[in-house]
């Protein structure tokens, strides 16, 4: 098993069979200690949350493989917070597609003079560089085709994968009393095909049971019963 990346909340390894393995961590971004899935550094470690993240995100990316929805995921270990998964080619150096149900966040930090804190949002699909050092900045479509980091064609599938996948967890979470506010997810390609990559869990989404925020280490307990 070689290494082959150390991310803030998560290493990547590369097996012998070609695959990957993702071992999740207990860090979590954010800034001053406080949790953000939007920052981009690490604020703070919490205990167990690398595998609640693993727990939600084969829950997530099973009932999304019954719908038909490509994902990278083959097989995980809970107990080991490492998950196995496809190989595949990143979108430039990545992006980030989120997916916003109410204004909060970087949203109302831009739009702050347009937006009310928590107004509602219809599914509004944004795509970021992954670009720490920049600050993972905002880019349109026509950016992204003009920069050759995708087709024009790719970015409508994405953005309709996106919301596709953001309202199949709003429901889920919706069934549990439970408001989605954003989420972010991430593609790859896996020969030319899109495929949903990394995760979903607390980590890369906002959550409410309503008006409390509902802590990554908690969403679990409250959808799987653990």
């Amino acid at each position: 098993m070689e290494a082959i990346y150390k991310g803030k909340t998560k290493d990547v390894f590369k097996l012998e069979n070609g695959n990957y393995l993702l071992k999740f961590k207990d860090d979590v971004t954010g800034k001053d200690g406080v949790f953000d899935p939007g920052a981009n550094e690490v604020g703070l470690t919490m205990e167990g949350s690398g595998r609640a993240a693993l727990s939600l995100t084969v829950f997530f990316f099973e009932r999304l493989k019954e719908k038909g929805i490509p994902t990278h995921f083959i097989s995980a270990d809970i107990d080991e917070k490492a998950m196995e998964v496809k190989p595949g080619t990143m979108f430039g150096k990545g992006l980030e597609f989120i997916c916003r149900y109410k204004a909060v966040g970087s949203f109302l930090r831009r739009y702050g003079l347009y937006a009310e804190e928590g107004q509602d949002l219809d599914g509004f699909v944004e795509v970021t560089l992954k670009d720490d050092a920049a600050g993972d900045p905002p880019i349109t479509k026509d950016g992204l085709v003009m920069l050759g980091i995708l087709t024009a064609e790719e970015y409508d599938t994405l953005k309709r994968l996106t919301r596709e996948i953001s309202d199949e967890v709003k429901a889920v979470l919706n069934e549990k009393g439970i408001d989605l506010y954003d989420i972010k997810l991430e593609f790859g390609r896996d020969d030319g095909k899109i495929m949903l990559v990394d995760e979903i869990s607390g980590g890369n989404m906002r959550a409410y049971k309503g008006d409390e925020y509902v802590e990554p280490l908690k969403l679990p307990g409250l959808l799987l019963g653990e």
